[in-house]
């Protein structure tokens, strides 16, 4: 680990000491900062949320900009506290866990399992959740700053997960086995493939690039597909985790049946805790022609 990432390291445990209510009180503050100031995070935010087109209870899609990056500071600074090198004590949080007796037919079922994990809530809690309750492999693509990689392995200690990087044939490959396995598999449903490498389907009533693995690895092993996020709850109470089965024809051999129904699966997760999505992930950014 080189000696910027080191100290980042230190810094980031030293804060995790902090109690989480404190923690999500100034990731507040932070949050409200983004929303108040121009910057990166709030024009992506802005961008992605100009295409949605629907209603979060109440709420505008548009109303959900403020709420949404105030839960952006909060996520930031908990992970100082799920990444303090105790993952046990950051297990600790998590305050209810509903869908759990889904999970657990379905992991012992034998005939695999997939786990959906959109970019909501608290993702890297719900890894550990994951993995103090079986063995899984996580497909993943590496960071954009190798140097950081090492500090991820630390800072997940020993629940992490096996990590299969899945942009080509070889990870690809371990994946179908591990599935035909009877294992579990972690994957990213919302994560923008490149172009040319998706079927565009809709999401929140907006066409939006969609992976074709997730569905292609269901359909050709029969595992089962669940989706999962860790909800944060109000004023620093903890988290639930959030365990659903995927909505009818994700594993359809029609593959734009199949990601529509993905994306049905992510937004049914989202419409549970909206202001907890990663709006700021520019989901939109690839148009169909």
């Amino acid at each position: 680990m080189r000696w910027h990432v080191a100290i980042l390291y230190f810094l980031l445990r030293l804060t995790g000491r902090l109690p989480l209510r404190v923690l999500h009180g100034a990731g507040a503050t932070l949050g409200w900062l983004l929303w108040r100031l121009p910057n990166p995070l709030r024009r992506k935010a802005v961008q992605t949320l100009s295409h949605v087109r629907t209603q979060f209870g109440t709420k505008s899609s548009h109303e959900i900009l403020k709420p949404a990056l105030i839960e952006t500071g909060k996520g930031a600074l908990e992970l100082c506290k799920i990444w303090s090198g105790d993952p046990q004590a950051a297990l600790g949080l998590v305050r209810e866990v509903q869908g759990g007796e889904i999970f657990d037919a379905a992991a012992a079922s034998g005939r695999g399992l997939i786990i959906a994990a959109p970019h909501l809530g608290c993702w890297e809690l719900l890894n550990f959740w994951l993995c103090s309750r079986t063995s899984i492999a996580i497909a993943y693509r590496p960071p954009r700053r190798p140097e950081i990689e090492p500090l991820l392995i630390r800072a997940r200690g020993a629940l992490a997960a096996e990590q299969v990087r899945a942009d080509g044939a070889a990870g690809v490959r371990a994946l179908y086995k591990r599935l035909l396995a009877g294992g579990v598999v972690g994957i990213l449903p919302d994560q923008q493939p490149k172009a040319g490498e998706g079927e565009f389907a809709p999401f929140f009533s907006t066409p939006a690039l969609t992976m074709v693995l997730l569905s292609r690895l269901a359909q050709r092993t029969g595992a089962t597909v669940l989706f999962a996020f860790a909800e944060r709850l109000p004023r620093g109470a903890g988290f639930r985790i959030h365990i659903r089965t995927a909505p009818e024809g994700i594993a359809d051999s029609d593959l734009p049946t199949a990601v529509a129904a993905l994306n049905r699966g992510v937004e049914e997760c989202v419409r549970i805790a909206p202001a907890q999505y990663q709006w700021a992930y520019k989901r939109y950014s690839i148009r169909p022609q």
